[in-house]
């Protein structure tokens, strides 16, 4: 057991046995003299580990304590050399220091440093804090040693000393200050961030470093962390030479042994580069989005105003994340009263979206013009999306032809949410569609439907941005739509206002929505003010007889002013159909307010082409009619053939 100088641990026990001129005999002599029992008594109510040494270092007592600390009983201590306490590489020391403080009452380390430790009975050692103190009895002199294991304390002293290494050594800024603000720690980290060293500010208040103007900010934290508040903010600070940092802070208070609050602690790191960054890149991102935006608007274009279609359109690129996105609609006039209806959502946003949504916007827009049937289209436009190589690009999409002379829509999907059908009389339902993939999937075979609608009814086109949200079931929110339309609509209802009411009760928030929104509303045109078909062989006098039925159906509706031009293109188109079709042909005749459209329908695939035709060819030269005098012609494949027709204004 190494010896020390100090404070000692068991100094009152120790000074009474002095003042009580406790016998040095032991034990082993037989009953011990009243005064050392006095003596041992005292011993067992000292704190520490007592144990007593004559000037041979043979030990005389000990306390109960010391067994206890050792590991020794009292009979194996007793008359024992004390070096049996010590730690077998100190032993040699410890007779030159034990016999130096008996000569000078003082522990010469002889040149070296002395470590204090002693030795348990089961061979292991540990850290002490060794007190000594003369005695003076009738046998001689003794040395009374209280020994304390400061183990623990040792683990805490250097806990302790790891954790101030961590704090200087901390990147981030420490401090602490006083409940009125004024600082009392300074790390290192904080002298390199603020510019002043710890002699400058211990004992200054932390307001020096907030700018004039947020001084008043820094009082109020003060008094936050005063009533017990921890505090994470971003503000602004000064450094010693003028600059502004922006600083992310994070302060709690400092409480004592009763839970009080007695000061406050501050962890701050610079953040200006960081601040810095992310303002450039929200000015790049809202350059990008404005991009886009404009690329968006520039390839999605105008809709044309079409003659009886009614429609309501809004756009609202998403407010969160990326921003624009893929979402488009077109309207298509396809002739003869008809009029394609386009929507579609690319996934994704940014401008690789707007991109794909414009390639995909122009080829579906030049199909419909084709007068090609819908899952047809769809199925072209599948091996667009698979030819843009855009890993992983799925698009969805839904394509309506609207037929008022028939009173019929013709709808193919792919993918796309339902489409609604809303009136007054009606109500709001699912307009039935097949279940298609989306575009992209490959290798898909595109259904689709015709339904017969009332004229003046609205579809409800719309995107995933307006009925989708991360906490509610999608099939959910298309309930809620119906519901909004169905307690809204009414015979005269106003599209616009309209479209205006279901963004409002379905965005409640305009500004938070994470996806695009397109919306669609397009009231179908009026029934047709009259309509007869016939049908006819494939035969040449069915040229004559189809002129004279479409003679008799002008006179009896009053249209004799184009009979003579009508007459002269159903006979070229009949011809056609004769010579190079199959029949039977269908003859169908459609008056409207603004004109009159003529049908013709065959069972041949073979789409006509004008041609120029030589000068002594007798043939060749019927389309080229049909172009110059009508108002407007096409041919539209079916699923029987073909149907070629024309139109001529009233």
């Amino acid at each position: 057991m190494g010896t020390g100088t100090g404070e000692p641990a068991g100094g009152r026990a120790a000074a009474v046995l002095e003042k009580g001129r406790c016998s040095g005999r032991g034990s082993r002599e037989g009953k011990p003299p009243a005064a050392e029992e006095w003596c041992s008594g005292l011993l067992e109510t000292a704190p520490d580990a007592m144990v007593i040494v004559d000037g041979t270092g043979t030990i005389r007592l000990v306390n109960a304590q010391t067994e206890a600390l050792f590991g020794y009983g009292r009979e194996e201590l007793l008359g024992r050399p004390v070096e049996l306490l010590v730690p077998h590489r100190f032993r040699a020391h410890h007779v030159r220091h034990r016999d130096g403080y008996a000569a000078h009452r003082q522990v010469r380390p002889m040149g070296a440093d002395l470590e204090l430790h002693g030795l348990r009975k089961d061979g292991t050692e540990f850290p002490a804090e060794i007190s000594l103190s003369p005695l003076e009895t009738a046998d001689g002199p003794l040395v009374s040693a209280a020994v304390r294991d400061v183990s623990e304390r040792r683990a805490a002293e250097a806990h302790i000393s790891e954790l101030a290494s961590l704090v200087e050594s901390s990147q981030d800024a420490i401090l602490a200050e006083t409940l009125d603000g004024y600082l009392t720690y300074w790390n290192a980290a904080a002298e390199r961030m603020y510019g002043y060293s710890a002699e400058e500010v211990i004992g200054r208040h932390v307001s020096l470093l907030a700018p004039a103007g947020l001084r008043g900010e820094v009082d109020t934290l003060v008094k936050r962390l005063r009533h017990g508040e921890s505090v994470h903010s971003e503000a602004v600070r000064i450094t010693k030479d003028g600059r502004l940092l922006d600083v992310d802070v994070s302060l709690w208070p400092t409480r004592d042994t009763r839970g009080r609050v007695v000061g406050a602690c501050a962890i701050a790191r610079d953040i200006t580069d960081r601040k810095r960054a992310e303002a450039e890149l929200t000015e790049l991102y809202e350059q990008q989005r404005h991009i886009a935006l404009t690329l968006q608007h520039s390839l999605m274009g105008t809709p044309p105003a079409l003659p009886g279609l009614v429609t309501a359109s809004r756009y609202r690129p998403a407010t969160q994340g990326a921003g624009v996105g893929g979402d488009w609609f077109d309207l298509i006039p396809l002739g003869a009263g008809r009029i394609g209806v386009l929507i579609g959502d690319v996934m994704g946003r940014g401008l690789e979206a707007a991109a794909v949504m414009g390639q995909l916007r122009s080829a579906a827009h030049a199909l419909a013009k084709t007068g090609m049937q819908p899952r047809r289209l769809m199925q072209a436009l599948d091996s667009v999306v698979a030819d843009l190589a855009v890993p992983d690009q799925l698009v969805t999409c839904c394509y309506l032809v609207i037929a008022p002379d028939v009173g019929t829509v013709t709808v193919c999907s792919a993918g796309h949410l339902p489409t609604l059908l809303t009136g007054p009389d009606e109500g709001t339902h699912v307009l039935p569609v097949p279940v298609n993939a989306p575009l992209g999937v490959g290798g898909v075979l595109y259904e689709q439907a015709c339904t017969k609608v009332p004229p003046g009814a609205a579809l409800v086109l719309y995107t995933d941005g307006l009925v989708e949200t991360p906490s509610t079931d999608i099939e959910t929110r298309i309930t809620e739509l119906t519901g909004v339309l169905d307690g809204f609509f009414t015979g005269g209802t106003d599209l616009e206002a309209a479209a205006d009411h279901v963004l409002g009760r379905l965005l409640p928030a305009p500004d938070s929505h994470r996806d695009d929104v397109t919306l669609l509303l397009a009231r179908l045109p009026t029934a047709p003010l009259a309509a007869l078909t016939t049908t006819l062989p494939a035969v040449p006098a069915s040229v004559r007889e189809g002129r004279a039925f479409l003679g008799r159906v002008l006179a009896a509706w009053g249209c004799t002013a184009v009979a003579d031009d009508a007459l002269l293109l159903l006979s070229e188109i009949l011809t056609n159909a004769v010579r190079h079709a199959e029949g039977p042909l269908t003859l169908r005749l459609c008056r409207t307010v603004a004109g009159l459209t003529v049908e013709v329908g065959d069972r041949s695939t073979h789409l006509p082409e004008p041609r120029q035709a030589a000068g002594d060819e007798e043939s060749g030269r019927g389309l080229f009619l049909v172009r110059a005098l009508a108002e407007s012609w096409g041919v539209r494949p079916t699923d029987e053939g073909k149907t070629t027709w024309f139109t001529l204004p009233l």
